[in-house]
């Protein structure tokens, strides 16, 4: 697994030649597990931030919050109307967006090879790009509203709903793609790659 890990880490600059889907996807887990522990930290510091803010908040004010906790439970509820402690939702969006990039640029290379593995071009790993890139471009208009008071613009939540229905029906789309058996022999892209 090591290996295979190195040999992807030196190859993000090849989109050519085929791969093999176990060789695809033993690294793409590990991509893909790296990016949810980096979104993690992105996020993580934003919303224990905010726990913190509720916790002095409900110590503050006794009357208008409700503290429960137990064995390994702990919550806050605040009653009425206070958006200043909401997350700052839109703090979360320049590190979720690096995340996002370079998670992108790890799987890109690879991606391109194990569709050459079944004789496809790489231009259908571009498929979920244009909606995630919408999204990301959205997003950080739409957490900008969150903690302001009055009616949020649910037009633009429901496009940003919409361009995400689509994003992950284009990313299924995909990862189908990689996960179908390539060709047995030689294609236009390559000798067919080692099993393993």
């Amino acid at each position: 697994m090591f290996r295979n890990l190195i040999d992807h880490l030196t190859s993000l600059h090849r989109f050519s030649g085929r791969e093999s889907v176990k060789a695809f996807w033993t690294y793409a887990a590990i991509v893909i597990a790296a990016s949810f522990w980096g979104m993690a930290m992105a996020i993580m510091p934003i919303m224990l931030g905010s726990l913190r803010k509720m916790s002095d908040f409900a110590r503050a004010h006794p009357d208008q919050a409700t503290v429960t906790s137990g064995p390994g439970s702990y919550s806050v509820q605040i009653h009425g109307n206070h958006p200043e402690l909401m997350p700052d939702f839109a703090s979360m969006v320049p590190g979720t967006a690096i995340v996002t990039v370079v998670t992108v640029v790890l799987l890109a290379a690879a991606v391109t090879r194990r569709l050459h593995d079944h004789g496809r071009s790489g231009a259908w790993g571009l498929l979920p790009l244009p909606f995630l890139a919408t999204g990301l471009i959205m997003m950080p208009r739409i957490a900008s509203s969150f903690p302001q008071a009055g009616e949020p613009d649910l037009t633009l939540f429901f496009a940003l709903f919409a361009n995400n229905v689509v994003y992950l029906l284009t990313l299924g789309v995909v990862i189908y793609l990689t996960i179908k058996p390539g060709d047995k022999l030689a294609n236009h892209y390559g000798d067919a790659p080692p099993a393993a």
